[in-house]
């Protein structure tokens, strides 16, 4: 099985760095997902975790080629662990192209995805409705045909405190219903919103659109007061926000939150707020071969301003700061990255996903991990139906501290799996983990799991 482009891109860049300037460019940790090209990030806070779901740009797509959503989550806001692909277009029986952007919300025990999709029948955008009973899915489609369709995309769900729900949608206009509490139907008809220069704000240069907004509303309430926040004034876009103290308007145009920059000429907003702090998440071209088509998913932490206004938010290659650590010391699915470089994940035939297509110096980096007092041994769930290798337990950087080399024997096959064990020493404190996987020529194993010990190996 060739290996995708990205995964290449990485890699190569990966010798470069390696060879170079390893520590400034491996603390990097955003883009956030660097095993694919994610877009239109969209997260949801639930049970103690952020999810995150996004579109997935296929590699060295010329146009917006998308074929799946995927999920995220993260416990600390650094280290996420990819979900794999729990609904595509396959989902959507009367749907034919164009997996573009939704977003999940949690109601009645149950997770609603909305999302935009080109119609068989029609051929134009509509909105369809996956629903599961996991925040990972997998997903199904909750009606068999659209929830609404009028050529338009970019759905964003708010439920407001009095149970009331909405779904917003448009480009180039803007749209809303007001959901039933079943989330898949709604009350009266479909609502155009008032376009105005007061409410969202003066376009020059283009009669046919004399506001800002573009598309990719994002619509959420915060201390009484809703807020819009869109991806504005194609093409360069940036991302502005409007204010009302209702949750259909009238919208006042705020300003700008975060100007035209990232080597994408798209952008698209979620804003959440998660123990204690408040996250932007938007989309760029940062990876390598990103661009306008190859989107990649990234994360700031802001404060507001004591009005309730957003700040200006620049994008940058840190990310948002680690909120926690990372706990060695039970059961860690090999697909938590905070980075890495070469790797893709698969779905694993004990479950679950896990890393792949490893090549000779490929690694994953695990962000703060707290070994404490001291970690004395490795171990980590293997399968090899190439040479095998070695798993090299590196700290604070690819080539740093060698704590302890793991040996992976040959299995007989990619998804036929075996547990290795090795001693490790001096990984103590708070440290950023790196798994370094080394060998020979060619793809040399798979990793689905890992987990330190304390105390002395067995």
């Amino acid at each position: 099985m060739p290996r995708r482009s990205l995964a290449g891109l990485l890699c190569a860049a990966a010798v470069v760095l390696l060879t170079a300037a390893v520590p400034a460019a491996a603390r990097a940790d955003n883009p956030i997902v660097q095993t694919i090209y994610t877009a239109d990030p969209a997260p949801l806070v639930y049970n103690g975790r952020v999810y995150l779901y996004t579109g997935h740009d296929e590699d060295n797509s010329t146009w917006f080629t998308m074929k799946e959503w995927r999920v995220y989550s993260s416990a600390d806001m650094v280290n996420w662990t990819d979900h794999g692909s729990p609904m595509s277009l396959s989902t959507f029986s009367w749907a034919k192209s164009d997996a573009w952007a939704g977003q999940v919300v949690a109601r009645n025990g149950k997770f609603y995805w909305y999302v935009p999709v080109t119609s068989r029948a029609t051929g134009r955008m509509a909105i369809g409705v996956g629903v599961s009973s996991s925040p990972t899915g997998p997903f199904t489609d909750a009606l068999g045909h659209p929830l609404a369709e009028n050529g338009e995309i970019d759905p964003t769900v708010f439920i407001d405190d009095n149970g009331q729900a909405y779904l917003y949608w448009g480009n180039p206009n803007l749209w809303y219903v007001r959901l039933n509490a079943d989330m898949i139907s709604y009350s009266g008809g479909v609502t155009q919103i008032p376009l105005t220069t007061a409410g969202f704000g003066t376009r020059t240069g283009d009669a046919s659109r004399p506001t800002l907004y573009e598309e990719g509303p994002w619509v959420y309430k915060r201390n009484g007061l809703y807020y819009n926040v869109f991806a504005a004034k194609c093409c360069s876009e940036f991302i502005g926000y409007s204010t009302a103290t209702g949750p259909t308007g009238p919208w006042t145009y705020r300003g700008t939150v975060m100007a035209t920059q990232g080597s994408s000429f798209t952008n698209h907003p979620g804003i959440v707020d998660f123990n204690g702090g408040s996250y932007f998440f938007y989309h760029n071209g940062a990876l390598p071969g990103g661009g306008g088509y190859t989107r990649s998913v990234a994360v700031e932490k802001f404060s507001y301003n004591g009005d309730g206004s957003i700040p200006a938010i620049s994008m940058t290659t840190t990310g948002a700061p680690q909120n926690g650590t990372l706990n060695p010391y039970v059961r860690q699915e090999a697909e938590t990255i905070a980075w890495s470089s070469g790797v893709e994940t698969e779905p694993a035939s004990e479950g679950g996903l896990n890393i792949g297509f490893l090549d000779n110096g490929d690694y994953v980096k695990v962000k703060g991990v707290a070994f404490g007092s001291g970690a004395t041994s490795f171990t980590a769930r293997v399968a090899s139906a190439g040479a095998g290798g070695r798993i090299e337990v590196r700290l604070g950087s690819a080539t740093g501290t060698l704590a302890g080399t793991c040996t992976v024997p040959v299995t007989g096959g990619w998804q036929t799996w075996t547990t290795v064990s090795c001693p490790v020493s001096g990984a103590t404190g708070t440290r950023d983990l790196y798994l370094r996987f080394t060998g020979g020529s060619g793809y040399l194993f798979n990793v689905n799991w890992w987990q330190f010990a304390a105390g002395s190996m067995r």
